[in-house]
């Protein structure tokens, strides 16, 4: 984990402020003309952040990787270009806290992302890439692990937290379409979220106790993910 000579106060109200106004000057060019702003009140609060998050984290995960640089834990401000032309920038903010070896996208993690509206935070893994689908279907044809799965996923609920809606509608065909727990070989992902608003707690030094005790109640499903993603080479897959 990087150093810093930041000290981490909460997300500036300037920092949503400044996300709003790319909605209405979505250009490289606007954002290369208030590049200062931008590094001010985005890249460098989230950097103090990832360190001060990822020292929390350590107490759950002693090996959490927080890497407080972009395509680490921070995610680029650019949208793919190929796909998006005529709103390059992106406009809420990612962070991302993983475990394992593995391309951070396929690791099981700890995640955020802002804007101004919403605050969401998730533990898991949010999409599941080919090879890692494979393997995940594979590995709950273990009844225990995928009764053990279900029965994480209902203490979520249990919780409050949101988990989500199955992506396949097609059966795949090694799996057993009658067995009580068919739906989890639908998923197209395993993570489980919760939302709320950007308010005061946000922009204070308690949103780290805050999402940090979020992230305890969900550890229980981040770690089977992770031992899931332990049976998994995804080096096979391309990641952008």
């Amino acid at each position: 984990m990087l150093s810093s000579t930041s000290t981490f106060v909460g997300f500036p109200k300037e920092g949503l402020e400044f996300l709003d106004k790319i909605i209405i000057n979505n250009s490289k060019e606007w954002l290369d003309a208030n590049r200062s702003e931008y590094e001010r009140f985005i890249v460098e609060p989230n950097k103090a952040y990832v360190e001060e998050m990822g020292e929390h984290l350590q107490i759950l995960v002693p090996t959490i990787k927080a890497i407080p640089n972009t395509n680490k834990s921070l995610f680029r401000i650019y949208r793919d270009a190929r796909f998006h032309l005529s709103d390059p920038i992106k406009t809420r903010i990612g962070i991302i806290f993983w475990q394992g070896s593995g391309h951070r996208m396929q690791s099981s993690s700890f995640y955020m992302h802002y804007d101004s509206v919403e605050v969401f935070v998730a533990a898991g893994v949010r999409n599941f890439k080919p090879t890692l689908l494979a393997t995940y279907r594979e590995y709950i044809q273990n009844l225990e692990r995928r009764t053990q799965l279900h029965e994480i996923l209902e203490r979520m609920k249990d919780k409050g937290f949101f988990i989500p809606e199955p992506k396949y509608k097609r059966m795949p065909r090694e799996c057993n379409k009658e067995d009580k727990y068919s739906y989890l070989y639908l998923m197209g992902a395993i993570f489980t979220y919760t939302t709320f608003k950007p308010l005061k707690t946000f922009h204070s030094e308690k949103i780290i106790d805050k999402n940090f005790k979020i992230y305890e109640e969900m550890f229980e499903l981040q770690q089977w993910v992770f031992e899931l993603t332990l049976h998994c080479d995804t080096e096979a897959d391309v990641y952008r």
